[in-house]
């Protein structure tokens, strides 16, 4: 079940198992339970242990009513670290949970635990909310979620912008998607404001640098660089990102054709989107071209640690060989 369904009859009187890697998703889950407690009894108690700790005897410690409230939500964090001993005892108090109390198990995924797992899945008393780890092609999907739950909108170009601006780490894209909607409040999220708001993410500038160098837009590859630097990215930020436009470049260019879009991206190791990009900066590079863009960048990398003395001047003359390998035809 979606740990956005969950009310006070699915997980009061029940154990909800959490289980998957995603550490964001699996957190959330637990919140919302506990939200859900809290709605229905403000005085209820919350406890948390880990399972290596935990015992029948303690178990049964956390989810008695007290003198406060009978209402209680107890977290057993890594189950997958459960000793042998306890297994018996929670699964059968799984098996007839206690009226009034939520119990929430969290497992971080992996084979370890697994047969604990197997037979917690079989009992009536138990729901599973399982995160998966995302796949490259889902995180403008999670964003455009994570803004609809603030009340907002966003087009999909904006997503994938933000997600290439901020990274794939889901606390931070939630973070950004959260503060996104209070600034531009009432307004639907578009590239331009994703574009406005993030432009002096380092990671960000240093591969609109690239992108522009790679697709032969010498004067905006240039601007880019320019307000880059003064604005204080590292160089090894910028060589990196021309590194990384070189190898997905000759990844796509070597890609067998004829794939589906999505094995097509993971060939080459990009996000299905990024593939728009690669397809068009592809038209204008030749074979040859590529390799001599492939040293070039080896080249400015080793000059900017140290075998040249001014990182700038090795930069500029990067962005000026790249965009003109890719006019030769």
């Amino acid at each position: 079940m979606p740990a956005a369904n969950l009310d006070s009859s699915s997980v009061l009187g029940r154990v909800t198992l959490v289980t998957g890697k995603e550490e964001f998703l699996n957190e959330r889950t637990v919140q919302t339970v506990r939200d859900v407690v809290r709605a229905h009894d403000g005085e209820a108690e919350f406890s948390e242990t880990g399972a290596s700790d935990l015992t029948l005897a303690s178990l049964g410690e956390m989810s008695a009513p007290s003198l406060f409230s009978a209402t209680r939500c107890v977290v057993v964090r890594g189950l997958e670290n459960l000793p042998e001993e306890s297994v018996a005892g929670l699964l059968e108090y799984a098996a007839a949970p206690v009226e009034d109390v939520a119990v929430v198990l969290v497992h971080g995924g992996g084979a370890k635990g697994s047969g604990t797992l197997t037979k917690l899945r079989k009992l009536r008393g138990v729901t599973e909310t399982m995160s998966e780890e995302l796949k490259a092609s889902e995180f403008p999907g999670f964003v455009a979620a994570e803004v609809r739950r603030h009340g907002a909108t966003i087009d999909n170009d904006a997503a994938r912008a933000l997600v290439e601006a901020v990274g794939q780490d889901l606390r931070s894209l939630s973070a950004a998607a959260h503060q996104l909607t209070n600034d531009f409040f009432g307004e639907r999220l578009t590239a331009d404001k994703i574009a406005r708001y993030f432009g002096g993410r380092a990671e960000a500038k240093s591969f609109a640098v690239a992108d522009h160098a790679f697709s032969g837009h010498r004067e905006q590859a240039l601007e880019e660089l320019r307000w880059a630097m003064d604005n204080g990215t590292p160089a090894v930020l910028v060589t990196s990102a021309f590194a990384g436009s070189a190898r997905g470049l000759a990844r796509y260019k070597g890609a067998m054709r004829g794939l589906r879009e999505a094995d097509l991206a993971r060939e080459v190791g990009v996000p299905p989107w990024k593939l728009r990009t690669l397809r068009s900066q592809a038209q204008g590079w030749s074979e040859s071209g590529l390799s001599r863009a492939i040293r070039a960048v080896a080249q400015a990398d080793a000059d900017i640690k140290g075998a040249a003395s001014d990182a700038s001047y090795a930069l500029e003359r990067l962005v000026l060989t790249i965009a003109g390998l890719r006019d030769e035809r």
